[in-house]
């Protein structure tokens, strides 16, 4: 049912868009909440929820942009307020497509560098979908596609 689907994908399954889609209305610190409160609305839901999206963002060296809204950060804070929100539940699966599409190429490379030190800290499964095959090149295992086949 879709219901035990939508469970499923904010529990165990994280996402990392190309566009970063965070919610301009929301200050960094809120977008990366967002996922922590879905379904739960007691206080200390809201609490466990802020205190872990500050710890992420801290990590991810954003702990002095909590108030800042998407149009007041550059694109690699965009992105890295992007992954902390899809760590939020402690995802079994990352799924990036094209994380660092929009950035240019040291930005990408810090990106990459949080992904792939994520994947190593962690229990975590980071599946990217990329074009470059400098990033390809990086991961344990590339599973190349072409024409709609795996090649």
């Amino acid at each position: 049912p879709d219901r035990k689907k939508a469970i499923l994908r904010n529990q165990k399954i994280g996402f990392v868009f190309q566009f970063y889609h965070l919610l301009s209305e929301f200050s960094t610190l809120e977008n990366t909440m967002m996922p922590g409160l879905i379904n739960h609305d007691s206080r200390s839901t809201i609490r466990d929820s802020r205190n872990k999206a500050q710890m992420l963002l801290q990590k991810l060296g954003l702990g002095d942009r909590l108030t800042h809204r998407p149009n007041e950060l550059s694109g690699g804070e965009q992105q890295r307020v992007a992954i902390a929100r899809a760590l939020m539940n402690n995802p079994e699966v990352l799924l990036c497509d094209e994380p660092t599409g929009n950035l240019d190429s040291e930005m990408g490379k810090e990106i990459l560098d949080i992904l792939f030190s994520l994947n190593k800290e962690g229990q975590t499964t980071i599946v990217i979908v990329t074009h470059d095959h400098e990033i390809a090149k990086r991961a344990e295992k590339v599973v190349e596609i072409k024409d709609g086949k795996i090649l």
